[in-house]
């Protein structure tokens, strides 16, 4: 007999019960939608990533409070006076593309109230303020993932920071492995689509009590990424001379860490996917629940091997090798597309 989820949380909270007071904290936990077990006198919450010897110590739920993001704001609004109207998170190796802004301010991850830290290499893990001629912007030097440890809530974050600082558009860029056989590595794919094969098992950012403050309980995911976006970086990739090796595409997330089996890349490659990492998803989804315009620049720095003759291995430090040599290119179809931002946005408005 296959038993349901609830009644596994059933028997879970019935057993804390058993060895707690009804004022245990880990009740609390349980309630919040966290999943603890018990190691002798040791409790560990799956979620909350958190333990106590202690029936009565604190569990701390890792969603954040509205308090947390408005306190995380106030705090970046009285160290600078930059009010960025563009975000850029960068991914690995991308740190550089804040290296084209002016009048630059910059803050340690660590050193922001509330933020997480970036752990792997090639991410720098600063929150890089400044313009683009005369453009107020933010730059992500490194984002959050799932494989580090972070929830959801802790990866996507800094999009509700950037909404609450008045930012109107997030520009996301990620690395990832090509999976479509028509592109090559150093080929910058557009992302027209995603799909999330977290969302599928219930990794999903938008999961529990929403805040209207933020925006609606089921919002629209059909247009995550903004078409008058994606024509305008054609359009400016096509000013610029680098139409070659511009392409447009469906991205894909898993959690990693580890690179994809070739059973799994041939999945991906039949459910329609063009490339595959580790990011972005999360982030976008965030920004689409609070209506920010999107626009995805995915860098393809890695085969996908579906042919189990072939005997390359794709690692990290190739990865962060091909950004570095397509960190010029990236700079400048950026740094335009930030001019062009902000101006469609005065037009539209």
């Amino acid at each position: 007999m296959v038993r349901s989820p609830a009644l596994y949380i059933r028997f879970i909270y019935q057993h804390l019960i058993m060895k707690h007071n009804n004022g245990c904290s880990v009740l609390k936990c349980v309630h919040e939608g966290c999943l603890c077990f018990s190691d002798g006198p040791e409790l560990h919450c799956f979620i909350c990533s958190s333990s106590s010897k202690s029936s009565t110590a604190a569990l701390t739920p890792s969603c954040c409070s509205f308090d947390d993001y408005k306190l995380t704001t106030e705090w970046l609004l009285n160290q600078t006076s930059h009010r960025p109207k563009v975000a850029v998170i960068c991914s690995s190796g991308l740190g550089l593309l804040a290296d084209g802004a002016a009048n630059k301010q910059t803050f340690r991850y660590q050193d922001i109230p509330n933020f997480p830290v970036s752990t792997v290499p090639g991410h720098e893990g600063c929150l890089v303020f400044g313009t683009i001629e005369d453009t107020p912007c933010v730059f992500m030097q490194g984002h959050f993932h799932l494989y580090e440890g972070y929830s959801l809530c802790q990866v996507t974050f800094p999009v509700r920071i950037f909404k609450l600082m008045g930012v109107e558009s997030v520009l996301v860029t990620n690395a990832s492995g090509g999976i479509c056989p028509d592109f090559k590595v150093g080929d910058i794919m557009i992302i027209k689509d995603h799909i999330n094969l977290p969302g599928f098992a219930g990794q999903h950012p938008l999961c529990g009590p929403n805040d209207e403050r933020f925006g609606i309980r089921f919002p629209c995911m059909s247009d995550a990424y903004s078409k008058d976006l994606r024509r305008l970086a054609l359009d400016v990739a096509s000013e610029l001379g680098c139409s070659d090796c511009i392409r447009e595409g469906v991205y894909c997330m898993v959690s990693g860490p580890n690179f994809e089996t070739i059973a799994e890349a041939r999945m991906l490659l039949i459910l329609g996917c063009d490339s595959v990492g580790m990011s972005t998803v999360p982030e976008v989804t965030v920004a689409k629940h609070c209506g920010l315009r999107v626009l995805g620049l995915s860098l393809i720095t890695n085969k996908v091997s579906v042919d189990y003759s072939r005997e390359e291995k794709v690692n990290h430090d190739e990865v962060l090798q091909i950004s570095k040599m397509m960190a010029e290119v990236l700079q400048k179809l950026v740094t335009t597309l930030i001019c062009r931002f902000q101006q469609q946005s005065i037009n539209t408005h």
